[in-house]
């Protein structure tokens, strides 16, 4: 949706901030799996509530479940590395987890634990309103596409096809991402990481020409497809060819779509 209209869905951030002490008491109370027994703290997500970025994790660790803190344990100076890449810091994106609680032995989560949090997620997802969900790994970004309907690989293995590749799906756009703990085991994945993460400084905006741009006159006139303005003027504006042409200062037409290609007008 436009930005304009996207800020009248939003919650204010008085707003955000109090449903999300809301939730997190939930949490501390929760008693729906198994996994209730052996946490320490329950973990709600932390950081910008206001942010168009919001980045899901698998679960909590050892250090984050004794504190109540997210990636402050071996993954958390790769996440902020990633996020360095983007020129991003924690206080300008929000983070959760698919699973609040700490997995025992960081073992693999079970379907109904994860089923038993989904609720809870799909409440910070609604409460942040995030332009872009940016999932974390295998189990985060299965979850997401499952979520929202989306196609997604039976295989595990496919999954690494997904990450840092935009999708549009109604209402949500989503740019899966590899778990900053891959990094710890296989330093190979950095390169390819990091790259990756720029893309984060891009969604963490909108274009900046879109105000002016003649895309955002022929969507408001029904004249274009509204996937024209979620994937790129809302999303990947840096990949738009009109984007581009415009910082060049090089003229361009004004039926130009942002693939290069143009726009038929009916006479």
């Amino acid at each position: 949706m436009l930005d304009k209209e996207y800020q009248k869905t939003r919650l204010n951030l008085k707003e955000k901030l109090l449903a999300l002490s809301a939730l997190q008491d939930q949490l501390r109370n929760c008693q729906q799996c198994r996994l209730a027994l052996t946490r320490n703290k329950a973990l709600a997500g932390e950081g910008n509530a206001d942010s168009r970025l919001l980045l899901i994790a698998l679960a909590p660790g050892e250090k984050e479940d004794q504190e109540g803190r997210m990636f402050i344990g071996p993954s958390g100076p790769i996440l902020d590395e990633l996020l360095q890449a983007a020129a991003l810091t924690r206080d300008k994106i929000y983070m959760t987890n698919l699973v609040k609680c700490r997995l025992p032995k960081n073992r693999r989560p079970k379907q109904d634990e994860i089923d038993a949090c989904r609720p809870f997620l799909d409440q910070e997802i609604g409460i942040i309103a995030p332009a872009v969900l940016v999932p974390l790994g295998y189990y985060a970004t299965r979850a997401i596409l499952q979520t929202y309907q989306a196609p997604h690989p039976a295989a595990r293995a496919e999954f690494r096809e997904l990450y840092g590749q935009l999708r549009l799906v109604p209402h949500q756009k989503i740019y899966p991402l590899p778990h900053p703990s891959a990094l710890l085991y296989n330093r190979e994945f950095k390169p390819a990481s990091l790259k990756m993460s720029e893309k984060l400084a891009v969604f963490a905006r909108p274009c900046k020409w879109f105000p002016l741009c003649p895309m955002r006159r022929f969507y408001e006139q029904g004249k274009l497809n509204p996937f024209w303005v979620e994937y790129y003027c809302q999303g990947d504006w840096q990949s738009c060819i009109r984007y581009q042409m415009e910082e060049r200062g090089e003229y361009h037409a004004d039926t130009m779509l942002p693939d290069g290609s143009y726009l038929e007008m009916s006479t």
